[in-house]
């Protein structure tokens, strides 16, 4: 077999394997094949440019606009990425203040992360934060109605945006699954995507947390525009054009 239909074979290996998964490492792939982490990172690049799947740090994920990772996958993707977004934002949130949480992966780290703060009411339509967020006695945690997900336990519907509209909150924190070179935030469910909507209308400051791997990432439904929100919270420097959008529109960029 010639050197180009080995690179081929591994190539289309690799693509079942993520296809499979939703997100495979870098050491996996370098395991499963015996060959370097930098080979393999090499064949990640390329498929990325092609449009095979999507490069992410430490591995590669599926390549769609249509359906989104599974949650155990999110949940350990760029974690420590989304571990320190979570404590940037936290240090951002005063004592005694009233949050909407959304729905993500995300949003559960900066659950976390505000525990050790005092005197917080929060509304959630996610079941994982008011787990989390419960257990402190100076909490008061509110969850929203509406029909609950078995995928990530969260909540969305009618009956949950009726429910958002009810209030108004100091931060309204919110999670992403892509960010389009235009400034558009995109998701994956109509229904998630109203919910945050409404988080956006009822909050007087709007954060954004994402990781890197959300820039550019495609998504097909539309949220809004970068330029709604309050401060975006990150790992990495946005490309170019982002930031000047965030500046032009006078959103403020917090990078771990």
């Amino acid at each position: 077999m010639s050197r180009e239909s080995i690179l081929e074979e591994r190539r289309r290996e690799i693509l079942e394997l993520v296809s499979s998964h939703g997100f495979v490492s870098i050491e996996t792939l370098a395991r499963r094949f015996a060959l370097t982490p930098q080979t393999i990172r090499r064949d990640i690049n390329t498929m990325s440019e092609m449009g095979l799947l999507q490069r992410c740090h430490g591995g590669a994920a599926i390549h769609s606009s249509a359906q989104n990772m599974a949650y155990s996958t999110r949940q350990v993707l760029c974690l420590e990425e989304k571990r320190s977004i979570a404590r940037l934002v936290a240090k951002s949130i005063p004592e005694h203040a009233s949050l909407f949480i959304n729905i993500g992966t995300t949003t559960e780290e900066v659950a976390k992360a505000l525990l050790n703060h005092a005197g917080l009411r929060v509304i959630t339509n996610n079941l994982n934060v008011a787990i989390i967020m419960s257990g402190k006695e100076d909490f008061e945690v509110i969850v929203t109605g509406g029909e609950v997900r078995t995928v990530d336990h969260g909540i969305t519907g009618e009956s949950t945006i009726d429910f958002i509209n009810q209030f108004k909150v100091d931060y309204g924190i919110i999670g992403i699954s892509g960010i389009d070179a235009d400034g558009s935030l995109l998701d994956f469910d109509y229904r998630e995507v109203r919910a945050a909507r409404s988080i956006i209308k009822n909050s007087r400051k709007t954060y954004l947390v994402a990781d890197h791997s959300k820039f550019g990432r495609n998504a097909m439904v539309r949220l809004g525009h970068i330029g709604e929100i309050s401060a975006l919270f990150t790992d990495s420097k946005p490309p170019a054009s982002l930031v000047a959008m965030l500046r032009e529109n006078g959103v403020d960029l917090h990078v771990v």
